[in-house]
């Protein structure tokens, strides 16, 4: 990194804040080892109690379709079923999701499913979103500052509110000016960065992206924005050319 950017980014010279959440305002863990897992657990409960809501259908529907442009893609030969009974249909969705999450993949209507499962949880208070003990403050500091939050996940939107809403420190939403997720493209393409600033209403160069993946922020360095490296407890380790290359920071109360 360059003293020229080092020195824009303590100085604050930045309108807006676009925060990851794993590994940045959330750990690791509780990604992986609290929520995937919840999902795992809670899934075939929630589509047996919820099966006639609407909602839920419409987030299957999408899952069936997304099941249709696989099986031609030759990503899997399962199929989720439309027209057996319940009981069928439900082993296949099951099937299904659990194929998706074990592949790691991100797609709109596993994310929009998830997002139901969490909201229910989150409601029942059977969920409480971790985030690091320096994030509220920092969230109230650059607020009060005048600067705009937003965060980028691959998470859905709705399971990032819920995050924040059912915080280990209380409601934090307020703190936050909006939410993007992979419907406006993947985070390691600098495309998805620009579209950001453009719905946001601000030049690349005033927002600063905080993240723990180097790919990602490269993606946005390209796109014009500041970018700084997240280090937190479990993280991967950084390679050297991505320590040189950005700025990092082990607390966001460094950053004021």
């Amino acid at each position: 990194m360059s003293e020229l950017d080092a020195a824009v980014s303590m100085s604050g010279q930045y309108r807006a804040v676009l925060l990851d959440i794993e590994g940045t305002t959330t750990s690791i863990s509780f990604v992986k080892d609290v929520l995937f897992p919840f999902v795992r657990q809670q899934l075939r409960e929630y589509l047996s109690s919820n099966w006639d809501s609407p909602e839920l259908n419409d987030v299957l529907d999408g899952l069936r379709l997304q099941n249709e442009t696989d099986i031609k893609d030759g990503e899997t030969k399962e199929t989720v079923l439309r027209n057996g009974t319940k009981e069928a249909e439900i082993e296949s969705v099951i099937s299904n999701v659990l194929w998706q999450m074990d592949n790691d993949r991100k797609t709109g209507s596993l994310k929009r499913l998830q997002g139901l499962i969490y909201r229910h949880a989150y409601a029942q208070g059977l969920l409480k979103g971790h985030v690091y003990d320096d994030v509220p403050n920092a969230l109230r500091a650059w607020t009060e500052s005048g600067k705009r939050v937003f965060i980028y996940s691959s998470g859905s939107v709705e399971a990032q509110k819920l995050l924040f809403e059912h915080s280990t420190h209380s409601d934090l939403c307020t703190f936050i000016s909006g939410y993007f997720d992979t419907a406006i493209g993947a985070k390691g393409e600098s495309d998805s960065y620009r579209a950001i600033s453009e719905s946001i209403g601000m030049k690349p160069e005033s927002v600063l992206f905080i993240t723990d993946i180097p790919k990602e922020a490269y993606a946005a360095k390209t796109a014009g924005l500041q970018a700084i490296l997240s280090i937190r407890p479990e993280n991967a380790v950084l390679a050297q050319k991505d320590i040189d290359t950005f700025k990092t920071i082990y607390s966001f109360l460094e950053l004021y």
